[in-house]
């Protein structure tokens, strides 16, 4: 349902951006919903949560991952750098 369609527009973006490039959580919104992303904005958030406990995604706060569980405000996604 909506949930793969974000699922499957946040890692086809993150992808297309490549490693070390980030993605705004709306561009994914947008993708998946382009009439009425601005309505799905909390449905993204909540995939990339997902999607960062299962280690396909980072959440970065100002560059840096951050826990999924636990950040607030502005975040950007982006591809799991190999540490």
């Amino acid at each position: 349902m909506s949930e793969d369609r974000i699922e499957a527009a946040i890692l086809a973006l993150v992808e297309a951006r490549g490693p070390g490039k980030s993605i705004c959580p709306s561009e994914a919104a947008r993708e998946a919903f382009p009439d009425s992303w601005r309505d799905h904005l909390r449905h993204v958030r909540a995939t990339a949560v997902h999607l960062a406990r299962q280690g396909k995604i980072s959440i970065l706060r100002k560059g840096k991952p951050v826990d999924p569980e636990n950040f607030k405000g502005v975040y950007r996604l982006a591809l799991v750098t190999e540490t």
